[in-house]
Formats: structure tokens, C-alpha cells, sequence
């Protein structure tokens, strides 16, 4: 068997998160035929195809399975061999690998610049999906923090609320609802929806409210952005449900109206999540500790 390379099984570990090698060479910032060249060396160091054509994307072969499950093992034996090796360094020096929902991209680089200025030898290493990706990073062991808004409860982790989340209803200004007061929510019900895509935890968050007040939520349109919703907010589109840290400014500028629906807002927390058994290096102790004891109040003033 050939040599080969811790790059070629990060590469194939992104093709095989993404399904995609154009997708993957996008996330890794690099060119598809440099992905395409690293997979076929992996595959001719163990003389077996990992990966076959599926449409215009890729599924892993029996093989390519097999290899998913051990390399996903040895890459998180890795990291925790990083944190160990980073524990004779101190926590002045060193990266973390963090991984936040998208929702949590309008407070996180705010958050990153504080951090930066009082540890300014830490990497960081940040990637924004939706929910389900998150948790998937995070079981895998490829995060060594995440933040998310809602603590997983099918992984053994150790979650810590670190600020509020409050969500709610926003619509156009010119909206009927939105002259009201004390709207009760059974009315909603009448009203179409754009919502987040499936996976996302504010979708996940909007369907469990709407479940438990026995109402079926008109969808108008699914976006996968929170950007693209309030454009379609503003446009007309429908209404949306939406956390109040991402609609400060429209809300403010008179973009968009909140409505005063009873009982909203609903009011979560943000938590930075990682392994139980996970061995955090001195730099994402540091993060963790940071997000706990300054974020909060750093975020209120934020968004």
C-alpha cells in the first residue's frame, strides 16, 4: 500500500459531507481538479474506488462507507492528540475548529474580534451551517465548540446557555396584522409563511410552536438564508418567524414590523456545545469560557 496523507482524508471526509466535489472545493478553497487529484491518490493508495458518480453528485461506495467510519474516527483521535500537544503550549498559542448555526452569524464575528484582541496567537476556524450540518461536524468530532440554539439531545455533550435568543413573528409595516395588538396566535393560522429550510433549528423551532398551539403553518416559500427571508418579507411574500438578532436593524429602520402576537416573543438561549468526552485544548477553553462570561452582554449590545 502507498503513502497517504492527512489531506486526502480531510478531502474525502468534505467530498463525502457535501456529496459533491465542486461543493467541496468550494468549502476546502481550492480548484475541483486539485480535489479530484487527492481522492484518486487516496484511492490508488489503498487500490479500491472510495467514491462513484450518483447524477451530478457522488455516493460512497461499500468501500468508501467503510473508509468514512474509520477516518472519521482517526481524525477525532487526531484532535484530541492537537489538544493534548497544545496543553505544553498554553492557551496563548493554538486553533479551535468552531462550528455555529447560520442564525448565529450576525453576533459570531463580533464575537471573534474581542476574542482575537485578548488571545491574538489563537486560530480560529469557522464554519456557519444550518443545524443538522452543525450536529453532524459536532458527532464527528470535526468541531471542537459549536454554537447553536437549541443543546442536542441525542449526543452525549456538555451544553452551556451563554445568551438569549428571543424569536417572533416580523412582517411588512404595511401588513394588517400589523396594526394590531395582542394578536391571539390561533390567527396566524390564516396567514402564508416563508420559512427556513428543513434542518435549520429555527424552522425546527417554528414548527414545535405551531404544533403545540394546534395550528398547520402555511408555507408561502422555503429559503435556505435568513437573508433571503427578509427580502421576501419586504417584499410581500408572507410573513416569517425569525430570531429578533438578525431583524435588529430592519426592525429599526422601519424595514420590517414585529408583531405583537400574545406570548411572543419566544424567548431560547444561545449554548456553546461540544463531546462530553471531548479534551478541549487550552485556546477553545478559553473560547468556551469567554462566550460564558462576556457574550451575553456583548451581544445585547450588538444585535
Amino acid at each position: 500500500m502507498n503513502n497517504y496523507t492527512l489531506k486526502q482524508i480531510r478531502t474525502f471526509l468534505e467530498v463525502a459531507r457535501e456529496g459533491s466535489v465542486s461543493k467541496a472545493a468550494s468549502r476546502l478553497c481550492v480548484t475541483q481538479p486539485a480535489v479530484s487529484m487527492q481522492l484518486r491518490q487516496l484511492e490508488d493508495a489503498f487500490g479500491v474506488a472510495l467514491i462513484e458518480a450518483s447524477g451530478r453528485r457522488i455516493k460512497l461506495t461499500d468501500a468508501g462507507e467503510s473508509f468514512l467510519t474509520h477516518a472519521t474516527e482517526a481524525t477525532a483521535h487526531l484532535k484530541n492528540l492537537e489538544s493534548v500537544m497544545a496543553e505544553h503550549v498554553g492557551v496563548h498559542r493554538g486553533s479551535i475548529n468552531l462550528a455555529v448555526v447560520s442564525t448565529a452569524k450576525y453576533f459570531i464575528p463580533m464575537l471573534l474580534v474581542r476574542f482575537g484582541k485578548l488571545f491574538p496567537g489563537v486560530e480560529i476556524s469557522l464554519s456557519i451551517e444550518n443545524r443538522e450540518k452543525v450536529l453532524n461536524l459536532l458527532a464527528h468530532g470535526e468541531a471542537d465548540l459549536v454554537v447553536m440554539g437549541r443543546a442536542p439531545k441525542a449526543l452525549e455533550c456538555e451544553a452551556i446557555p451563554f445568551a438569549t435568543n428571543p424569536l417572533s413573528i416580523v412582517a411588512t409595516p404595511d401588513h394588517p396584522l400589523s396594526r394590531r395588538r395582542h394578536i391571539p396566535f390561533s390567527e396566524l393560522g390564516g396567514y402564508a409563511f416563508v420559512v427556513r429550510e428543513s434542518g435549520s433549528g429555527t424552522r425546527a423551532a417554528m414548527e414545535r410552536l405551531f404544533a403545540q398551539n394546534d395550528l398547520q403553518i402555511k408555507v408561502s416559500m422555503e429559503m435556505p438564508s435568513n437573508e433571503t427571508i427578509k427580502q421576501a418579507v419586504m417584499a410581500g411574500m408572507g410573513l416569517s418567524f425569525l430570531s429578533l438578532r438578525t431583524v435588529r436593524h430592519e426592525l429599526a429602520s422601519g424595514r420590517l414590523a414585529l408583531l405583537d402576537v400574545s406570548g411572543m416573543p419566544l424567548v431560547g438561549n444561545w449554548f456553546v456545545t461540544h463531546l462530553r468526552q471531548k479534551r478541549l485544548s487550552p485556546a477553545a477553553k478559553a473560547f468556551k469560557h469567554f462566550l460564558i462570561e462576556q457574550a451575553g452582554p456583548l451581544i445585547d449590545t450588538w444585535s
